[in-house]
C-alpha cells in the first residue's frame, strides 16, 4: 500500500488561507509562533516539565474511556516504554483517523472533549485540548500513530510533528498499527534526556496515575494499584488505622496522629484526611493531595478544606471539581464551595463522634490541636458545646476545661492578654477569684460566647477595680501610721502615672502588686509620645488626653518587707526601696519596660548598692 503524505504548518483553528475577493478586503491567517508558546507553557502554565508525562497518561486514558463507552468489552491497556532518548506510549483507546489529527492535533486549542466529538465527555479528564504541546517541553519532535476504532476498515496514520511548527500526516499499511489505538513517540530534547529515562518515566507514572481505572505499565512494572488504599478491605478497624498510617508516611512523610474517611457522595469526593502529629501554626497553609477520576491533579491543594481544618491534610479522589487550564490546581467555584462545607461537615462530625464515643482518642487529638478546633468553635454553638467538657484552658485553677471551670465559679473572669494574667493570677487564685487567660488565640471570644452555650453562667472581665475590691482593706489607725511612708512612695511614682495604694492579701511572698489595664496602657502610651513629640504633634496629642484610671502600685501590709520598708527612718532610702519595688512589681507581672521604667530600676539598684556600701564603710 502506497502512503500519502502532506507537509502542514501550525495555523489557528477556523483560519483560512483564501483571500476575500471583496474590493479592499484581504484575507489572512493567524501565525503561530510554536516556540514562543512552548515557552509559554513551560515558563508560564504548567510548573515543571514534569506534567508532559501527565498530559500523555491523559489522553490515552480519554481514549479508552471513549472506546468502552461504545464497546465496554474493548482491552484498556497503556503501555511506555523509555531509554533515556526516545518515549513510546501505546494505548489501546478509540484512536483517529486522518481528519480526526487535522482537527485535533494540528489545530492548537481543538479538544474532542470540549468539541462533543466523543458522547462520553464527563468521563474526561482533559478539557482543554493544549495537553499535548506540553510534551515540546521535554521533546522537539512527536510522533503518533494511530488507527480507529469507529471504523473498522480505517487505516493507520501518522502525524509527525517539531518544534518549530511544523507537522507531516501520512496514511500507513495496516501492518504499521494492526490493532486500534494510538502510540505516541517522543524524541528527547538536548539536556531533557533524564524526563525519558525509564526510572523517571516509572516514578513520575505513579505519582499520577497510581489510582487510574486502567492497567497502566512501565516496561514489566506496575503502575496502578486500585483499590485506593482508603476503599481496601481489612480485618478489623486497628488494622485499617495501622494502613492508612503507613499510607500516609509514605506519601506526606509523617506517621498520622489520626485518619478519618472522606466519603461524601453527594459531593463525588472519596478519600481520607490525616491529622498532623504536631501543632501548627493557623496561617501555614497545607498542600492536599486532590485526583481527578484517578489522575493527581495536584498536591498543593490549599483551599480544599476550610480554614479552622489546618490540622490535616488529605487525599481525595473527585469526579466533580473543575480543574484550571494547567491542570495543577482547582478552580473556584461554587462547586469547590460545597465541597469544602461537605468536607468541614464530615471532620465536624468526626470530632462530635469522638467526643461522645472515644475520649481518649479525643483528649490526644485535643491535646495537639486544640487551636483548631477553638477556631472552629467561634463560628460553631453546637461544636463549642460539644466540646466544652474537653478543651482546656491556662485558667487560675490550672489547665481547665471551660465546663469544669464555670462549675467551680459563679463567676467566670477573664482577661484579654497574656500580660494581665500573669499579673492578677497569683493573687486572684489567693482570693479566690477564678480567672480565665483570655489572652490565647480564640479564647477570649469563647468565654464571651459562654453564657449562649450553658445558660446560666456569668462572665465579666477582669479589671484593676475588681481586683482591688477583693483585697482586704487596712485598718484605718495602721493606715493613718503609714501616712508618711505612702506620702514618700506616692511622690516617687506620680510623674510615672502610678497611684499608691495599701491592702492586705496573700500570698506574704508578694509584697506589691501592679495592677493597671488596656485604658491606663493607652493613657501612659499617649503621654509619653507627647512628651517626644514636636510642638504640633504634641497639640494633637494633648488633645487626646482622657480621664483614663492611672496603674496602681498596690502594697502588702501583710508583707515582713513591706514592713521593714515603711519604718525606714531615712526618706531618700524609702523612696529609693518603694522605686525598687514598683520595679519588681512590673518584672512579675512581664510588663514591657518603658524608658522611664528602665531608668527608674536602674536608679533604684545604683542607690541601694551605695546604701549597702556606705554602711558597710561606716561599720552599720
Amino acid at each position: 500500500m502506497t502512503s500519502e503524505t502532506s507537509a502542514h504548518r501550525a495555523t489557528p483553528s477556523g483560519s483560512s488561507d483564501d483571500s476575500s475577493g471583496t474590493s479592499g478586503t484581504s484575507g489572512h491567517t493567524f501565525q503561530v509562533d510554536l516556540r514562543g508558546l512552548v515557552d509559554l507553557l513551560s515558563h508560564h502554565l504548567y510548573s515543571s516539565p514534569r506534567v508532559y508525562l501527565r498530559e500523555l497518561l491523559q489522553n490515552a486514558v480519554d481514549a479508552i474511556t471513549a472506546r468502552r463507552a461504545a464497546d465496554p468489552e474493548a482491552p484498556a491497556e497503556v503501555r511506555l516504554t523509555a531509554d533515556g532518548h526516545t518515549l513510546r506510549v501505546e494505548d489501546s483507546g478509540i484512536g483517529l483517523t486522518e481528519s480526526d489529527v487535522h482537527t485535533l492535533l494540528a489545530t492548537i486549542g481543538r479538544s474532542s472533549k470540549r468539541d462533543g466529538l466523543e458522547s462520553a465527555r464527563s468521563e474526561f479528564l482533559g478539557q482543554f485540548g493544549i495537553g499535548l504541546l506540553a510534551c515540546f517541553v521535554v521533546a522537539t519532535e512527536i510522533r503518533v500513530v494511530s488507527r480507529c476504532a469507529r471504523q473498522p476498515d480505517s487505516v493507520p496514520v501518522e502525524w509527525t510533528a517539531r518544534d518549530d511548527g511544523s507537522y507531516t500526516v501520512r496514511t500507513l499499511p495496516l501492518s504499521a498499527r494492526p490493532a486500534a489505538g494510538t502510540t505516541v513517540e517522543l524524541r528527547a530534547r538536548p539536556g531533557a534526556g533524564e524526563w525519558l529515562t525509564e526510572e523517571r518515566v516509572l516514578a513520575l507514572a505513579r505519582d499520577f496515575g497510581s489510582l487510574l481505572p486502567y492497567d497502566v505499565r512501565v516496561g514489566e512494572s506496575a503502575v496502578t494499584g486500585l483499590p485506593a488504599p482508603w476503599e481496601r478491605a481489612h480485618p478489623s478497624p486497628a488494622a485499617r488505622r495501622v494502613a492508612l498510617a503507613s499510607h500516609c508516611h509514605e506519601l506526606f512523610g509523617f506517621t498520622p496522629l489520626d485518619s478519618l474517611e472522606l466519603d461524601v457522595p453527594l459531593a463525588g469526593v472519596r478519600g481520607v484526611a490525616y491529622v498532623l502529629p504536631s501543632a501548627v501554626s493557623p496561617a501555614q497553609r497545607l498542600g492536599h493531595r486532590v485526583y481527578l477520576k484517578g489522575m493527581l491533579l495536584t498536591d498543593r491543594a490549599d483551599d480544599l478544606l476550610p480554614e479552622w481544618a489546618f490540622f490535616v491534610r488529605c487525599v481525595i479522589d473527585t469526579d466533580t471539581l473543575r480543574p484550571t487550564a494547567s491542570r495543577e490546581a482547582l478552580y473556584a467555584d461554587e462547586t469547590l464551595a460545597a465541597v469544602q462545607e461537605a468536607l468541614g461537615a464530615r471532620i465536624r462530625e468526626w470530632l462530635t463522634t469522638l467526643a461522645a464515643g472515644d475520649p481518649e482518642r479525643l483528649a490526644a487529638f485535643l491535646a495537639v490541636h486544640h487551636l483548631g478546633v477553638k477556631s472552629l468553635a467561634r463560628h460553631d454553638g453546637d461544636m463549642l458545646r460539644t466540646m466544652l467538657p474537653w478543651l482546656p484552658f491556662e485558667t487560675t485553677d490550672g489547665p481547665v476545661s471551660l465546663e469544669e471551670f464555670a462549675r467551680r465559679h459563679p463567676v467566670v473572669h477573664f482577661t484579654r492578654t497574656v500580660e494581665e494574667f500573669r499579673q492578677v493570677a497569683p493573687i486572684a487564685s489567693a482570693q479566690g477569684i477564678g480567672v480565665v487567660n483570655g489572652g490565647y488565640t480564640y479564647d477570649t471570644d469563647l468565654v464571651e460566647q459562654l453564657p449562649s452555650v450553658r445558660p446560666g453562667t456569668a462572665v465579666a472581665e477582669l479589671d484593676t477595680d475588681t481586683v482591688t475590691a477583693c483585697l482586704d482593706p487596712v485598718d484605718a489607725a495602721d493606715e493613718l501610721a503609714l501616712a508618711g511612708f505612702l506620702a514618700i512612695a506616692r511622690a516617687r511614682l506620680d510623674t510615672l502615672g502610678c497611684d499608691v495604694a495599701l491592702r492586705a492579701f496573700h500570698p506574704l511572698t508578694v509584697p506589691a502588686l501592679h495592677l493597671d489595664d488596656r485604658t491606663a496602657r493607652h493613657e501612659r502610651a499617649r503621654a509619653d509620645a507627647e512628651e517626644q513629640a514636636d510642638d504640633l504633634w504634641a497639640g494633637i496629642l494633648g488633645s487626646l488626653r482622657g480621664s483614663a484610671p492611672r496603674a496602681r502600685l498596690v502594697l502588702n501590709h501583710r508583707s515582713p518587707l513591706i514592713r521593714r520598708i515603711s519604718s525606714l527612718g531615712d526618706a531618700e532610702l524609702t523612696g529609693t526601696a518603694v522605686e525598687a519595688l514598683y520595679g519588681q512589681a512590673l518584672l512579675m507581672a512581664q510588663r514591657p519596660l518603658r524608658p522611664a521604667d528602665s531608668a527608674l530600676l536602674n536608679r533604684a539598684f545604683a542607690g541601694l548598692l551605695e546604701w549597702t556600701t556606705h554602711d558597710q564603710e561606716n561599720g552599720r
